[in-house]
């Protein structure tokens, strides 16, 4: 038997009870559960639990801040947020460097083999075999999903596994990625290929055994894919890096491009410093096409957007919204944007430098909220340290 105080409210008195370590633990679920379903209550304090096991303590602490302990699950980069099943999810880049423990790597086949022999511009791509994710109820409480894309389902991706995309559709999952940084004078295999799964954690395998998006179109290199469906039920993949981006319209199935109205396969729609990873948007009828500029790995990178009443645009620029702040941390970016179903609140996911970490690699997840004016423009993100507090999904209506 052991004594436990249990702190039930600031303004109470503290009761000394005698508690069996499962009833602690029983106790310490409970009030997990409590904090999710009356999140007014407890969103803006954390619970603490002394256990007073002889001469010796230890405090377990519930923290209500999302970034904080999102960012606490290591390096990851270019966060894609969606709400599949009644869950958060999120599904980033591993930012995994050549300094970070040894990371334990597939068998790779022939095919790969040869692939990673080729040239690779960062030592650091060839550790990137793989994409984990991430499930939430409340946007605080997360619970890691590893290898939910492996190169082992994928027989023509080695290295440089990015920026996935996912969609729920025809009664499947769907993830779209990047792999093998193609450059425009490559002939190997390489660029956006799309896997699929029954279930939002995985295992995603390769759905068509190639890539879909395999060569350059208007100078746009195939990473950093979007999947997009609009209100009348269009599939359009944005993509593209090395300053150029390109929308293109997808078939029923997911696994094939087909023309646009215009008999267009591939439309460029380059915004004003456009750099990559670009995010599409509807709310109230406008559609909001966003974007990181600078340089990915520096202070300078952030993310912009522009309005149209098209889909393929055109876009006009209407500026910066989220850039370093010397305070909380540097080149935020790549991000996606969540909204709360039926409700009109935002948020911005996306990765940023923490201040005391050096090396492009040394990347970690952030959310913050994201605004509207009265006018429909999107306010300035004020970068948080901590992030927002609980937010459980609201009810379908």
């Amino acid at each position: 038997m052991h004594q436990a105080w249990h702190y039930k409210h600031p303004n109470a008195e503290p009761k000394l009870e005698r508690l069996t370590k499962a009833e602690i633990a029983g106790r310490l679920e409970r009030e997990r559960a409590e904090i999710v379903t009356n999140p007014l209550m407890f969103c803006s304090r954390s619970l603490a639990f002394v256990l007073s096991l002889g001469v010796a303590c230890t405090t377990l602490s519930l923290q209500a801040q999302a970034t904080a302990n999102l960012s606490s699950q290591g390096y990851y980069a270019d966060p894609e947020v969606r709400v599949f099943a009644h869950q958060y999810w999120i599904y980033p880049t591993s930012s995994v460097s050549a300094d970070d423990p040894a990371i334990e790597q597939p068998t790779f086949n022939a095919q790969q083999t040869e692939l990673r022999k080729q040239h690779v511009i960062h030592k650091d791509y060839l550790l990137q075999t793989g994409l984990d994710a991430f499930s939430s109820p409340d946007l605080v409480h997360w619970t890691k999903h590893k290898s939910v894309l492996s190169v082992k389902n994928v027989a023509w991706a080695a290295y440089a596994i990015w920026a996935p995309s996912a969609i729920h559709l025809n009664g499947k999952f769907y993830l779209f990625f990047a792999a093998n940084d193609i450059q425009k004078t490559d002939s190997f295999d390489g660029g956006i290929g799309v896997a699929t799964s029954d279930r939002p954690g995985g295992p995603f395998i390769d759905a068509i055994g190639k890539p879909l998006f395999g060569k350059f179109q208007h100078g746009a290199q195939p990473i950093d894919p979007m999947v997009y469906q609009d209100d009348d039920g269009s599939i359009y993949l944005y993509y593209g890096g090395q300053g150029h981006c390109v929308v293109a319209k997808l078939s029923k199935d997911l696994k094939q491009v087909v023309p646009m109205p215009d008999g267009e396969l591939y439309k460029e729609i380059t915004p004003e410093h456009y750099v990559e990873g670009p995010f599409m948007i509807k709310r109230n009828g406008t559609y909001y096409f966003m974007w990181s500029e600078g340089d990915w790995g520096g202070p300078d990178y952030g993310v912009a957007y522009a309005k149209s009443n098209s889909p393929i645009g055109p876009f006009i620029r209407a500026g910066k919204i989220l850039q370093t702040d010397p305070n909380i941390a540097k080149g935020p970016g790549h991000h996606s944007v969540l909204h709360i179903p039926n409700t009109d609140d935002w948020y911005i996911v996306y990765h940023r430098h923490p201040l005391n970490r050096t090396g492009i690699s040394k990347r970690v997840m952030a959310i913050d909220k994201m605004i509207f004016d009265n006018d429909g423009n999107i306010e300035p993100i004020v970068m948080t340290k901590d992030g927002p507090g609980i937010r459980p999904l609201t009810k379908s209506r």
